[in-house]
């Protein structure tokens, strides 16, 4: 298995009272250390402009790539450029396009990519919800273009709904997305009635729904959703924040339900596409319950 990361997505300074901090991922680096220390650490490269362009605008690209600022810019209320956002956003969607490459190409069967800033809420000309570019995104795109895949799923399990992923793919038929997220909350999307054209399902969960509903939802109609379409590559959105722990939601799950949901998934992998999965980390802002659930994640993708 391999892990990707680089020292550049510490770089990504978000101000000194921002959730999204650089210590979240230094908190899951010296976490998956200890736990597995042998696990095959991987450079992550820089995303292209090409393979931004795939599903990102070129406006996004210059507001995130060449601003070039000299301290802190705020492009929404949450969501922070700095001087090292955009190697740092470079890197984090690189990432995802390597561990796709990695995984197709028979190196490793299952990858991870501990980066940030996170992607899932960044649509095809906007970065909001902390996110800059949609890693996540990016790396399906590549694996439906670069490698001639016919049928990708995107498993989103963070507390917050996916929205930009969803709205990049809700009228491609290669691709089906699954979510379940806490709801009302930000950034507002995720309805049931949100099917893109038959290829999007979401599970949106009441608040303090907890791990008895989180796991009907994924048993009762997420999974089967995703199985059904047989894919050849299963790609995961790894937010952590449903942790009862978290200070920005209230779903009250816990590391055993982040290792549920990575097992099926697993399972969904093994049956149809020879085991191949790349999970990218998304949400998780309590540095404890972060540690915790990516140990256990990455516990049951080495399952």
């Amino acid at each position: 298995m391999q892990v990707y990361t680089h020292p550049a997505c510490l770089a990504h300074d978000t101000g000194p009272e921002h959730v999204e901090r650089p210590a979240r991922l230094s908190t899951v680096l010296r976490a998956l250390e200890t736990a597995h220390p042998d696990i095959d650490w991987q450079p992550a490269p820089r995303a292209t402009r090409g393979q931004l362009l795939r599903v990102h605008d070129e406006a996004l690209l210059a507001t995130v790539l060449e601003t070039a600022p000299h301290g802190l810019i705020s492009l929404d209320p949450d969501t922070i450029l700095s001087p090292g956002s955009g190697e740092a956003a470079l890197r984090a969607a690189g990432a995802g396009v390597a561990a796709v490459d990695a995984v197709l190409e028979g190196r490793t069967q299952r990858a991870f990519c501990a980066v940030r800033p996170p992607g899932h809420h960044a649509t095809a000309s906007a970065a909001m919800g902390f996110c800059l570019f949609n890693n996540i995104a990016v790396a399906a795109r590549h694996a439906l273009d670069k490698h001639g895949l016919e049928r990708v799923v995107v498993a989103d399990f963070d507390v917050h709904h996916g929205n930009g992923t969803q709205a990049i793919f809700a009228q491609e038929p290669q691709l089906r997305f699954a979510s379940s997220h806490q709801w009302p909350l930000y950034p507002g999307s995720g309805a049931h009635n949100q099917t893109g054209i038959g290829n999007i399902a979401n599970a949106p969960l009441p608040e303090g729904a907890g791990s008895a509903a989180f796991r009907a939802a994924w048993q009762t109609e997420l999974l089967p959703f995703l199985d059904a379409f047989k894919p050849q590559l299963v790609l995961i959105s790894a937010g952590f924040d449903g942790h009862q722990r978290d200070p920005l939601a209230n779903l009250q799950l816990d590391a055993n339900d982040y290792a549920w949901i990575t097992r099926e998934l697993v399972v969904i992998a093994n049956r149809h596409c020879g085991g191949r999965v790349v999970s990218m980390l998304e949400g998780g802002y309590d540095l404890t319950a972060l540690a915790e659930c990516s140990v256990a994640h990455v516990d049951s993708l080495r399952w």
